[in-house]
């Protein structure tokens, strides 16, 4: 290789650059459109220096105005209430299986090869999870009253959009081999569902009946705040009588059921799935 001629420059060696010009300055736009977005949530937040420095003060008399709980509160007024929180997230998760079921069913375009019938279905869905369960809290308590029927429907309703979608997409997913055959024994759809795609979704669905109900434990806890029942209404009522005490027994318990719930599921999931 023979030597450049005396008085040229050698060429530079090219610089390898990770992103082009177009990426680099797409990343500059997207990174100071979150800092415009957080700076914009912050100053909205309106945050009170002064309550802001004076807030773990306030904590530690919080604290202390809880601590020690008062068990005695515990047999009369907590247990009842923290059954009715069971009882009102079970409840509400076997009537959202019972309603969400058929609408995954509706929405798994493989099962019913219906595009409006698909969009009416998953519209129903989308809608159930768009409303948060205390606002159906508190449509229920406008339609039926203060209590555990309101708490229940509320945790029901909410469920339906989480329960049909992971179902209608499990079924959406499953293997056609199995379904082909039955077709070409000449299997009914009912025989079809039965020994063709239940045996292929039912880990999904257990799964997402243990989830469900184990979200459901932690949401029906706060719907009392606003009159559905549960451990909620007596959390609500030692907040508004200033018993600290008290509300730290409802806070333990509270936990500890959420807890529970968490074992429960983990166990029994592996039992069965």
């Amino acid at each position: 290789m023979s030597a450049p001629p005396p008085g040229t420059k050698p060429t530079p060696a090219p610089i390898w650059h990770r992103f082009s010009r177009a990426q680099r300055l797409a990343r500059f736009v997207v990174h100071l459109a979150i800092v415009a977005a957080i700076v914009a949530a912050i100053r909205s937040v309106e945050v009170i220096p002064e309550f802001l420095a004076d807030a773990p003060e306030q904590m530690v008399d919080l604290f202390t105005r809880m601590w020690p709980p008062d068990w005695s509160h515990y047999p009369d007024t907590v247990h009842d209430a923290l059954m009715d929180t069971i009882h009102i997230a079970t409840l509400g998760t076997l009537l959202a299986l019972a309603m969400a079921l058929p609408v995954g069913v509706l929405a798994a375009h493989n099962l019913v090869p219906s595009t409006p019938v698909n969009l009416l279905a998953k519209l129903v869905l989308v809608s159930s999870r768009s409303v948060n369960s205390l606002v159906w809290a508190l449509l229920f308590v406008g339609i039926f009253g203060p209590g555990t029927l309101a708490g229940t429907l509320a945790i029901a309703f909410r469920s339906i959009g989480f329960v049909g979608k992971l179902f209608g997409e499990a079924l959406e997913e499953s293997r056609t081999g199995p379904i082909e055959a039955l077709v070409a024994a000449g299997a009914p759809w009912s025989s079809r569902m039965t020994f063709g795609y239940w045996p292929q979704v039912r880990p999904a669905f257990w799964s997402i009946a243990l989830f469900r109900w184990d979200i459901n434990v932690r949401e029906s806890a706060v719907l009392g705040l606003v009159g559905a029942g549960g451990i909620g209404m007596a959390l609500d009522s030692a907040l508004n009588l200033f018993q600290w005490d008290r509300v730290a027994v409802i806070l333990i318990a509270i936990l500890a059921v959420v807890v529970a719930a968490e074992v429960i599921v983990t166990q029994v999931r592996k039992r069965v799935i």
